[in-house]
């Protein structure tokens, strides 16, 4: 009892509080959402403000059993939830339900289960295992199998698949940061990014231009005018046998000449870095040639890789391209929804665009139009604020922990709350791509409401009993 006493005690009850204030909230959003003159009844089974009643109660009494059970019961068998979510990701791949072609839920009556929301605690727990198991060693020795951790869901998920949950495991790269992963590995995922989207609005060899001038820039300001004149003497007649061989003899496209190029002077200028032990040309020559290569497989995984819709909902979000009436479809009615409720909302109950259903999936990815529509630029600011302070509370009770295994998960849970914040809300102003995934505690369904209390309480247990011994 006495136990029991004092995790009560040790609870952080301003984020349980944050936690119950949001679910209340995403409910009469819910309600809002699909709320007709039918059924006006809050309690409704039928209808899905009904159902979220149902999972907001499940998800109230899983959090009080997370919070009964003892530590080391998360620390112990971090890895066998890991096994199960991984053999329960296979399973679903065979026996699951399609739903809008992504073979991602079990079907259980007239509710469905989708266990790759279930699978980032697992996930978030066998990585925290591993980085406190080796804790004094930061090299690729330990950030290659903390990846590999990682990927094994990924790509499970993008099988189904479900592009969406993909995206938000990325997270837990902000966690191999925090553990020690190179700022340099950090910075690299940062660019690739960046030059993915200049690559898709300029088109490649415009930025491969810039990318070596960009190097040569670099060069001058680290290594000086003599350095930097000689790997110009060397790229420049590189880059003449390139355009001669590849244009003439080899028939090659520009990228193809652009990438020669750079390989030629790279084998002219490696002479030189060996002689002179230059460290940071050899970097600069290295992320020169990486980005090219990179830059030049942008296209292919665009346009191969990935379905129509997804291309054409990128392409919108970039303002390259325009499909008001069809991809383009629910983000136009999003930022109606939101912006015709101006500064004050047009009241609850009162959003012309939810009540007549302009806005797609209004009460699942899109919730954040209700709140914009009915609550205004005044509600719109509450809920951002809420998520703000739900995340830096996380971040501070993240950073108290005494032990590897709680600091890392604690920081798998932040890292995953901030993504699904941030692409969910960025993607209803179209900041960010409509990729599909919810808003934590608002959008309806039982999987994503239960997978992220048993993500949040678990952290919380953990912090509760952090003068605990794990063993």
């Amino acid at each position: 009892m006495q136990k029991r006493n004092n995790i009560v005690a040790r609870l952080d009850w301003v984020t349980v509080i944050l936690w119950l204030v949001m679910m209340v909230m995403g409910w009469l959003n819910i309600y809002a959402a699909v709320y007709n003159e039918q059924h006006t009844s809050i309690f409704d089974l039928s209808q899905r403000y009904g159902k979220q009643l149902v999972f907001i109660i499940a998800a109230l009494v899983l959090a009080v059993l997370i919070m009964v059970t003892d530590n080391k019961l998360y620390f112990f068998f971090a890895w066998f939830f890991y096994g199960i979510m991984i053999f329960l990701l296979l399973l679903v791949l065979v026996l699951g339900k399609e739903i809008n072609g992504a073979r991602a839920w079990f079907e259980i009556g007239s509710f469905s289960i989708q266990p790759s929301e279930f699978a980032k605690f697992a996930t978030g727990l066998a990585l925290a295992s591993f980085l406190n198991g080796r804790r004094q060693s930061s090299g690729l020795d330990v950030m290659a199998p903390a990846t590999a951790i990682i990927v094994v869901p990924m790509i499970l998920i993008a099988i189904q698949p479900d592009m969406g949950s993909v995206v938000t495991y990325f997270a837990f790269f902000i966690v191999l940061y925090r553990e020690g992963m190179s700022i340099y590995v950090f910075i690299t995922a940062i660019l690739a990014a960046a030059l993915f989207l200049l690559t898709l609005m300029l088109g490649n060899v415009p930025v491969a231009a810039g990318l070596i001038v960009l190097a040569i820039v670099v060069m001058l300001v680290t290594s000086g005018w003599s350095l930097t004149l000689r790997a110009l003497g060397i790229l420049l007649p590189a880059a003449g046998v390139a355009f001669l061989a590849g244009h003439y003899l080899l028939e090659l496209e520009t990228s193809g000449i652009i990438v020669i190029a750079v390989i030629l002077a790279g084998l002219g200028y490696a002479w030189f870095i060996y002689r002179l032990k230059l460290k940071m040309p050899a970097i600069i020559y290295a992320f020169l040639l990486g980005g090219i290569l990179y830059l030049f497989t942008v296209d292919y995984a665009f346009n191969h890789m990935l379905k129509p819709h997804q291309q054409t909902r990128i392409n919108i979000m970039l303002g390259m391209e325009e499909d008001p009436f069809g991809e383009g479809y629910n983000l136009n009615q999003s930022l109606i929804s939101i912006g015709s409720g101006g500064f004050s909302g047009k009241g609850y109950l009162n959003g012309t665009q939810t009540k007549f259903k302009f806005v797609p999936e209004q009460s699942t990815d899109f919730i954040f139009c209700t709140v914009g529509e009915e609550w205004g630029f005044i509600g719109s600011v509450v809920v951002t604020g809420l998520f703000v302070w739900f995340l830096l509370r996380l971040l501070l009770l993240a950073e108290r922990q005494r032990t590897t295994f709680v600091r890392a998960y604690g920081y798998g849970v932040l890292a995953l709350f901030l993504v699904h914040f941030f692409v969910n809300i960025g993607m209803t102003i179209g900041v960010m791509p409509v990729i599909g995934i919810p808003l934590p505690f608002f959008s309806y369904g039982g999987s994503s409401l239960w997978g992220f209390t048993i993500l949040l309480f678990v952290f919380l247990r953990l912090d509760a009993g952090r003068t605990e011994y794990l063993g």
